[in-house]
């Protein structure tokens, strides 16, 4: 092969790189408006994908149709129900936040009752690390519920308020999680052979990106999900009202290692002590202690695995700068790209041990 060979390959390779990195780019712009559809579609799609090859299994060659049986089964089990939540919870969030408006709800009247109940040794100690100013400790925390009610309520009443891009958003995701059921497979063999790594290499990627969503999210949802219910249903047990927002706030706290549930139900049990519900707050201490906060240590392993668990540091310090950047799709994107930097790296690892043969992979 003479120069001038090698110059003109160098620049049809350099050429069509370039030409893929423009046109990716442009794909990206053009598909951003539908990000999280898109994300969510290939979550629903990987999640009921053994739903999907189970019904294949009973109707062999029936692609088209198991996948529309699948893709009714997610709407009936997932789409209707989140979207009768969705309604339900913004309706009590925002008689809650008009109640804090109108005076009717007062943390401020809490917040002094649980001051007064402080012996004076207590508060001369508080004093003297300078938290001895109650009256601006009270303002900030009146300020920071309603902040966060205000937020909630904005933002669930903003899906009803853009009903056609909500909608619109749904379509993309269902019509995408439909041809994933069908054609994921041939897609996923497709993207791995175009990933320039060798076969092995390639099969740590994909099982890596599988683990996470199957497991990780899967076993976070689902652990989300049984938590908040059962906050749920002991507040409404409690007769604590506004049962319903504090189970799904507790689904969501659920999420976010080191923080959990007991981020809802500890400030709402020493509520009910301050203002004189003294059984109440015990057995809301108890269910919260030895009931909610167990279902994380007893279901987590048998979802997870604790091989393919990632560190909860990881997932804590992912999921929230997921949160951060995307909003409720970083509970998908956080732990995912953490995952995926973590595979990277031990194959790159790996690959600087000799453990992993580039040219032997390949072959």
């Amino acid at each position: 092969m003479d120069n001038r060979t090698i110059s003109n390959s160098r620049i049809e390779w350099g050429f069509m790189i370039t030409l893929l990195v423009i046109i990716s780019l442009a794909f990206a712009v053009l598909i951003e408006p539908f990000f999280g559809a898109v994300v969510w579609g290939v979550v629903v799609a990987v999640l009921f994908r053994p739903v999907y090859e189970r019904l294949l299994g009973y109707m062999p060659g029936r692609a088209n149709l198991v996948a529309a049986i699948t893709l009714i089964l997610i709407l009936l089990l997932v789409i209707v129900p989140a979207i009768l939540l969705g309604m339900a919870l913004a309706q009590e969030a925002a008689t809650i936040y008009l109640r804090m408006q109108e005076g009717e709800i007062d943390f401020g009247a809490v917040f002094a009752a649980f001051e007064n109940s402080l012996p004076q040794w207590v508060q001369n100690q508080l004093a003297a690390y300078g938290y001895g100013d109650f009256a601006s400790i009270r303002a900030e925390i009146e300020q920071s519920i309603s902040a966060i009610l205000e937020f909630l309520v904005t933002q669930l009443l903003s899906v009803g308020q853009g009903a056609f891009q909500f909608m619109l958003a749904l379509g993309v995701m269902l019509y995408l999680t439909f041809f994933l059921l069908r054609d994921g497979r041939a897609l996923s063999d497709r993207i791995e052979q175009m990933v320039p790594l060798g076969e092995e290499k390639r099969r740590i990627l994909m099982e890596k990106f599988l683990v996470v969503i199957r497991a990780t999210i899967k076993g976070s949802l689902i652990i989300a999900i049984i938590q908040g219910s059962l906050g749920g249903l002991v507040f409404w047990a409690l007769d604590i009202r506004g049962a319903l927002l504090w189970a799904v706030l507790m689904g969501i706290f659920s999420l976010i290692p080191a923080i959990g549930t007991g981020f809802v139900w500890v400030p709402v049990a020493l509520y009910l002590f301050i203002t004189g519900a003294v059984w109440q707050a015990v057995v809301l201490v108890l269910c919260g202690v030895f009931v909610i906060s167990m279902v994380d240590n007893l279901v987590r392993p048998t979802l997870v695995g604790r091989d393919t668990r990632m560190p909860d540091y990881v997932v804590l310090i992912s999921t929230l700068g997921g949160l951060q950047l995307f909003g409720i799709n970083g509970i998908v994107i956080g732990p995912l790209v953490a995952a995926l930097f973590i595979a990277i790296w031990s194959i790159f690892s790996d690959m600087q041990q000799g453990q992993v043969e580039p040219e032997k992979a390949s072959e």
